[in-house]
């Protein structure tokens, strides 16, 4: 077997083999299978596509490529939730502790922010002394103890998808449905969980730009969920604005606290909602979505979801005071607002141009290791759909430093269509794959 016909066979359209496809991604780990070789390889399966049995063998193969996470020692079926990644997406800040309060254990590995798109584990560490760093033993007993805990992937978890996704990352074959469906799903796979519940984002501000793309992605990481023994449905959301108001990891944690405390955005805790109850139906505590939902708002109102907040800041060493006073969390020195220019509808609005900002502020990172600022970012006061006065704010800017708050507001406000006509912005939800 050599990977030139490998290749070929992909190139010209004809099915790999599992054997084929095996050797290809363990030789590509070993050193075997030269870098060349894979880039050649990655392009003709962005023109060609795979088959979705292909695909799921590519997906296990990946897994393969390294160890597994082992959650056997966590009582209960653990449910999974996976977002493609978006602006002021704070769903598993709010999610992790709402669906534990409600008895599902939820043993959360997550990933820092890159580029426009923010990440869990920093927004985290926005409480001081919070460890993200656990031991697996110290992971499985805090899930154990309050049934949530929330770590870092390890790097022994699909080495195959890390050296493949620097690959795509340089060759342009990042944005291929089968190379993107088998990096997530691999790493879920291998991270243990019984069931995933995947939040599939549509709009300008996702991986995926439209619903017919979305759509296919989610398709393909249902199929292969279900081919490897992961029970997945996916929920497609709108992401052609900011989820929420926040942007930025601090300020993103305060509106997560106003969610749990019953009040914050009506989008983000609808979403919530809307991925709670099904990560409790899949849990087995909720025997449909109506019922799943009502658990999860009683949670809310009895302050339930909230002090759970706390049990999980407080067992990975954060202070969980600060829940109760989120005004001591990190907070920048500058608030500067974005005003409209005239007056009109919101037409639309360019979201990865948001995180952008965001980003120009020191609140992510253009490439891993950087470090970041915590206390940066943005408010959204106006969205798509919303009619807007001249002279009243489209956004606030959080900053350190005047001259970046000064780039971050001509940013922000070219980020703005005002036109005449009212356009509607996509549904919150858009669709779901699965059941």
């Amino acid at each position: 077997m050599r990977a030139y016909e490998i290749i070929l066979k992909t190139r010209d359209g004809l099915g790999l083999s599992r054997e084929e496809i095996d050797f290809l991604i363990q030789g590509y780990v070993q050193g075997e299978v030269e870098e060349y070789q894979m880039a050649a390889w990655a392009m003709a399966v962005y023109f060609r596509g795979m088959e979705k049995q292909k695909v799921a063998w590519l997906t296990d193969a990946m897994v393969n490529s390294g160890s597994r996470v082992d959650l056997s020692g966590i009582e209960g079926i653990k449910v999974d939730k996976h977002s493609t990644g978006g602006v002021g997406d704070t769903t598993t800040i709010v999610l992790a502790p709402l669906v534990a309060s409600a008895g599902v254990p939820v043993a959360k590995m997550s990933g820092r922010g890159l580029g426009h798109t923010g990440g869990t584990l920093d927004k985290l560490e926005s409480f001081p002394g919070f460890r993200v760093g656990l031991s697996m033993k110290e992971f499985v007993a805090n899930v154990n103890e309050a049934k949530v805990s929330v770590i870092g992937q390890t790097a022994e978890i699909v080495p195959a998808d890390g050296k493949l996704y620097g690959l795509r990352d340089v060759t342009a074959t990042v944005d291929s449905i089968p190379l993107i469906a088998s990096s997530i799903m691999s790493k879920k796979i291998a991270s243990g969980a019984d069931a995933l519940v995947l939040d599939v984002k549509v709009g300008n501000g996702a991986f995926m730009g439209n619903p017919e793309d979305a759509r296919e992605l989610a398709k393909t990481m249902v199929d292969i969920g279900e081919h490897l023994g992961l029970h997945t449905v996916a929920v497609l959301s709108a992401m052609d604005r900011p989820l929420g108001r926040a942007v930025g990891n601090a300020l993103e944690v305060k509106e997560a606290i106003a969610v749990l405390r019953g009040e914050g955005p009506a989008d983000l805790r609808e979403l919530c909602l809307e991925l709670g109850s099904r990560m409790l139906a899949l849990g087995g505590k909720a025997k449909d979505l109506a019922t799943g939902r009502q658990r999860l708002e009683q949670a809310l109102a009895s302050g339930a979801a909230l002090a759970k907040l706390r049990e999980l800041v407080e067992n990975q060493g954060g202070n969980p005071t600060l829940v109760d006073q989120p005004q001591l969390l990190p907070t920048a020195e500058i608030q500067q607002e974005v005003v409209a220019p005239r007056s009109g509808w919101i037409t639309e609005m360019d979201t990865a141009g948001i995180g952008n900002a965001a980003q120009i502020l020191g609140a992510g990172r253009s490439k891993k290791g950087e470090s970041i600022d915590l206390a940066v970012g943005l408010e959204v006061l106006a969205k798509p759909g919303e009619w807007i006065e001249a002279g009243q704010p489209l956004a606030v800017i959080h900053a350190n430093s005047a001259a970046k708050a000064e780039v971050a507001r001509e940013a922000v406000s070219s980020c703005y269509s005002i036109g005449e006509t009212k356009k509607e912005p996509l549904p919150l939800i858009c669709g779901q794959i699965g059941k």
